[in-house]
């Protein structure tokens, strides 16, 4: 079992404002949170309440560990599943319901009944139809080399980013469906946050909510730069909503249970009011007619929720969230006239190459800019360099450590990634791997 209880060290992060790592666990442990409720510690967790009629299973965890958490559910009750709800579509939360489907098949057991929004069905087949982008994104999310040439390079296109055996929902809602069964009552609501399908589940009784993504004991995910709209305004939404209801313990998909009525307004009061005061002064400056560069380097998050452990910007960042923002309310053009209909890269990089007189004035500078740790202006002249002569191995070679420098320079997962991603493409170039780290200890660093 878990050396650690989840509730005594979330409550003792959560009392000191002070971090003890890792709070953002994944064991494929079973801990008994409470009478007849435990929770699969994974990726993502899966809660299991018991009930009359059958287990109730919120989240079925992720394809590569769906199995561990059945094996894990299993050490604790034999008690056939009864439901599997589905907090949203990601595939971190659905992507492990074979197994929940393969255990009931073995056991002679009815399948669970599988209960979603009805936005989750959508949302499966557009991730097929985008089964490639979509193992592009991720690998580059997590720092890996995204294929330059030659589309389904590494097996990306022959994989599929949705498993054959993910379990389709039976049971679909829109608004709120009141869900009974062996005598335990819930109610689950639709909220988008960082999803449009998302749902949060509300246990009367016990006065718990099992939150899915609105909470994950690191800074929302609502600004993530690869992936589609996510709405962070609405998502402080459903955190005020759900301290309305009266909650008293809160059991996220990621993270810690929060227990008691004081540290859950705790908790989700800073993440409501993070994500309210980013989307409201990005849309004051809008009003105003800031362009999205105005913006991004205008407005940061308040200085006293800067430090908390609970929404520690280790996977998304603010300045994510205000980049969302302006897409959901402004469209996708930047406001500089000259990106409305641009020159290509390529174009640009090489005019800019023949006003510095060469490719290594560029790079020289770069190197001169990130010795003064200007990396932002850095990265520029990187990317221009290697874009107007993709072959120049001196330029990918500058690239490369400048993006190892960046990467070694940020906090969240999602820039560190792509960083990382970076300059690892400019090492195929030169054919020398200089990263300090492989992808797999680079993503184990940089989780929470």
């Amino acid at each position: 079992m878990t050396a650690v209880d989840p509730v005594e060290l979330s409550n003792r992060i959560i009392d000191s404002g002070t971090a003890e790592p890792p709070h953002n666990r994944v064991t494929e442990e079973l801990v008994e949170i409470d009478d007849g409720l435990a929770v699969v510690e994974s990726f993502s967790h899966c809660w299991v309440r018991k009930t009359e009629e059958g287990l109730i299973c919120v989240d079925a965890s992720g394809v590569q560990s769906g199995t561990a958490v059945v094996a894990a559910l299993r050490g604790w009750t034999n008690e056939p599943l009864h439901s599997l709800i589905y907090t949203h579509g990601h595939m971190d939360h659905v992507g492990g319901s074979g197994a929940f489907m393969a255990d009931a098949a073995h056991r002679s057991d009815q399948k669970p009944t599988v209960v979603a929004h009805e936005a989750v069905a959508p949302r499966l087949e557009r991730y097929r139809q985008t089964s490639g982008w979509n193992q592009i994104i991720n690998r580059r999310q997590f720092g890996g080399v995204r294929p330059l040439t030659n589309f389904g390079v590494g097996g990306v296109k022959e994989r599929k980013f949705v498993p054959d055996d993910v379990a389709e929902p039976a049971l679909t809602y829109r608004d709120k469906l009141d869900l009974s069964v062996g005598g335990r009552d819930l109610e689950l609501h639709h909220a988008r946050g960082e999803t449009d399908d998302h749902t949060w589940v509300w246990d009367p009784a016990d006065k718990a909510v099992y939150a899915g993504d609105f909470v994950t004991w690191i800074f929302p995910n609502a600004g993530n730069p690869q992936k589609v709209q996510r709405y962070p305004i609405e998502w402080a939404e459903a955190m005020r909503k759900m301290l309305a209801m009266g909650a008293e313990k809160v059991y996220p998909a990621h993270g810690l249970p929060i227990v008691g009525r004081a540290r859950v307004e705790t908790v989700l009061g800073d993440i409501a009011e993070s994500l309210e005061y980013l989307s409201g002064a990005t849309l004051d400056l809008m009003n105003q007619g800031a362009t999205i560069d105005t913006i991004i380097h205008e407005v940061t998050l308040p200085e006293h929720l800067q430090d908390r452990p609970w929404i520690a910007p280790q996977y998304d960042e603010p300045e994510f969230v205000v980049r969302n923002v302006y897409r959901q309310f402004g469209g996708w053009w930047d406001g500089n006239a000259a990106n409305l209909k641009p020159a290509s890269e390529a174009k640009l990089a090489a005019e800019m190459v023949m006003l510095a007189g060469s490719v290594e004035a560029l790079t020289e500078r770069a190197q001169e800019l990130a010795e003064a740790n200007e990396l932002k202006l850095a990265c520029h002249l990187a990317e221009m360099a290697v874009t107007a002569e993709p072959e120049h191995q001196g330029a990918h070679r500058v690239r490369a450590a400048i993006y190892w420098q960046r990467r070694a320079a940020e906090r969240s997962l999602m820039s560190k990634g792509i960083f990382a991603s970076a300059a690892r493409e400019s090492e195929v170039v030169f054919g020398e791997e200089t990263g300090r780290q492989s992808m797999k200890s680079a993503f184990k660093n940089s989780m929470p």
